[in-house]
């Protein structure tokens, strides 16, 4: 379904005009409501350490996580201590709790777990972002800076730096709001934000007023198996074997497009982003090659098996981007 709307917003048809009233009364309310807090009339929190908000305005995958885990790897070469607050989308938490490597993505997210796994930062999800600081900061008083993955309308949360990531292929589908388009806020928000992240082509950013704007590429190379990660193929490895690829993400496409390029011929199965996987779902596939997302694998982790592999990836961003937020950072500290 998910997927099947994603399809549907990069037109623009009888049906979407028909939507159109319902996302001028979306803009309108998402707008009063940021002024609201910009004038102080909502309460907003400011925390002790700066915030770095990595967000989107669209519906749909468009690269956070990659980002999120590439800016916590950064700011530790940095010398900062990164701490990750998430909402733990698709998870069935109530409250707020700190994320392992070892948790359970049911109860956790599958994209907190990752980021726990690949940063060994400490990790805290929950629904109030403020809240789930503020947990995070006294059960961890070492962190120096908070990265918020997503979060960029949640805006009782102050923020210091504001990140923006976009789909380079899709940029902003037809450029209406939910629920004509996929834009949860219009593009003028981002006139506001520090930097515009464009994961892959850029070309749909033209004719945008944006701020400054970087260049992101998802990059892999091998994969590791599921149940002995030592164990690594390529591509070449795969040759006339039958390989099915998993892909329960926001943007399916991206991933099959990848193990396309790398030159693999597979059948392809999308499920819905944060889709649970369970065992019965691999029932017909026991004799091929399963090929899926890190995302996919931290929910398939117990019951995995020797078929199954993982393309982890990693991103690639233009150096300028370290640059303008270390800046950021070091005004504040002054």
């Amino acid at each position: 379904m998910a997927d099947w709307l994603q399809r549907q917003w990069l037109t623009f048809t009888l049906w979407h005009l028909l939507l159109l009233p319902i996302s001028w009364l979306f803009f309108i309310i998402t707008a009063c409501r940021r002024l609201l807090y910009k004038l102080g009339l909502l309460n907003s929190h400011r925390f002790s350490v700066p915030v770095i908000v990595v967000g989107n305005i669209n519906v749909g995958g468009a690269g956070k996580t990659p980002v999120v885990i590439w800016l916590a790897e950064q700011l530790k070469q940095a010398g900062y201590k990164p701490g990750v607050i998430s909402r733990g989308y698709g998870s069935n938490l109530v409250g707020i709790a700190s994320v392992l490597p070892t948790s359970s993505p049911t109860e956790m997210g599958d994209e907190p777990v990752l980021i726990a796994m690949r940063t060994a930062c400490p990790v805290f999800v929950g629904a109030q972002r403020v809240a789930v600081g503020l947990a995070l900061l006294k059960a961890h008083p070492e962190c120096n800076v908070l990265i918020s993955d997503d979060g960029l309308q949640h805006y009782a949360l102050q923020r210091d730096v504001e990140l923006v990531v976009v789909d380079g292929v899709k940029g902003f589908g037809n450029g209406a709001l939910l629920p004509a388009g996929p834009l949860r806020e219009s593009v003028s928000r981002l006139n506001a934000v520090d930097v515009v992240i464009s994961n892959g082509a850029s070309s749909n950013l033209q004719g945008y007023a944006t701020p400054v704007s970087v260049q992101m590429q998802l990059k892999a190379a091998t994969f590791y198996n599921l149940t002995h990660r030592q164990s690594v193929a390529v591509p070449a490895d795969f040759s006339g074997k039958s390989i099915t690829a998993i892909a329960g993400i926001g943007n399916p496409d991206r991933f099959f497009n990848q193990l396309s390029a790398m030159g693999l011929n597979f059948k392809r199965k999308a499920y819905n982003d944060h889709y649970q996987y369970c065992a019965q779902d691999f029932d017909e596939l026991k004799t091929d090659i399963v090929i899926m997302t890190e995302k996919d694998a931290v929910k398939c982790a117990l019951f995995a098996q020797s078929n199954y592999w993982v393309l982890p990836v990693s991103a690639e961003i233009d150096a300028q981007l370290m640059t303008i937020i270390l800046n950021k950072l070091d005004k504040l500290r002054s």
